[in-house]
């Protein structure tokens, strides 16, 4: 009988790490996100080395948004009027972002997502790879959105 409360109980610890784990994931999906490469299924990858556009990423808890803006020299940023929202789903230990505009529904599989860097994997293979947004100014975050 100790066994299994042991057992319940070691289970539970390790649940609560792991959504502990999960949460810093996911609330380091916030912040300006500039793409460097994408893998494509057939082993195909494209790097870049520069963008114009950055994407903004905010979650609150299980929603969030993604918008592209523009920096700007001054540190500022001009937002573009389309968003797309998504839905934030832990599922066997992966964080799912279930996206959904009047157009389309897609899926996209967090795989790696820290401080600097940021990997996700959408349906169709496609592994993209961004690094945090470095600003050309010192009035960085004041976006015009």
């Amino acid at each position: 009988m100790k066994k299994v409360f042991f057992l319940l109980f070691l289970g539970t610890l390790l649940q609560s790490c792991a959504s502990d784990t999960s949460r810093e994931k996911i609330d380091n999906l916030n912040g300006y996100w500039e793409i460097t490469k994408a893998e494509l299924p057939e082993g195909i990858i494209k790097e870049f080395k520069f963008s114009e556009l950055v994407d903004y990423i905010k979650v609150d808890s299980t929603a969030g948004f993604r918008k592209k803006v523009r920096p700007q020299l001054d540190g500022n940023f001009i937002a573009s009027e389309d968003v797309e929202i998504f839905e934030v789903k832990v599922e066997n230990d992966s964080i799912n972002l279930y996206y959904s505009t009047p157009y389309t529904n897609w899926k996209e599989t967090v795989i790696s997502s820290e401080e600097n860097e940021l990997v996700v994997l959408n349906q169709d293979g496609i592994i993209y790879t961004y690094k945090r947004f470095t600003p050309y100014s010192g009035n960085y975050g004041q976006e015009d959105q």
